[in-house]
């Protein structure tokens, strides 16, 4: 069980880091060679984490401009006892994503080696 905590806790930190725009907590719950995939517009976008963690930290947070967090996860996946794949969905602003987060533990923890998102949809 202590393994499943464990992973959901790195899931809130996630949570956290959008919805706050932390890129300290992003870092944190990151692989610091993790890439972030999107497909939305017909071509595939892959993004680093180091350039998602400075478009994140010129965002104007959700929290600042009184936004309650508004995230849930709908699935979790293991692949073995240090690998899973969580299915989540996450509204910043306007937007609403469903992302895939691929996790590995890590001496350090649970760490985000991957994520591919998609725009749900945009809220009036």
């Amino acid at each position: 069980m202590s393994n499943t905590n464990d992973l959901i806790a790195a899931v809130n930190v996630y949570f956290e880091a959008i919805h706050e725009c932390d890129v300290e907590k992003l870092n944190a719950v990151f692989h610091e060679t993790s890439s972030l995939f999107d497909a939305d517009e017909g071509k595939i976008f892959v993004e680093p984490i180091d350039s998602f963690s400075k478009d994140v930290a010129g965002r104007t947070s959700p929290a600042s401009v009184g936004q309650a967090l508004e995230a849930e996860i709908l699935m979790v996946d293991y692949l073995s006892p240090i690998s899973a794949t969580v299915k989540i969905r996450i509204r910043a602003h306007k937007n609403v994503f469903l992302d895939h987060l691929g996790f590995v533990k890590t001496e350090n923890g649970w760490k985000i080696v991957s994520k591919i998102w998609h725009l749900e949809r945009t809220l009036d």
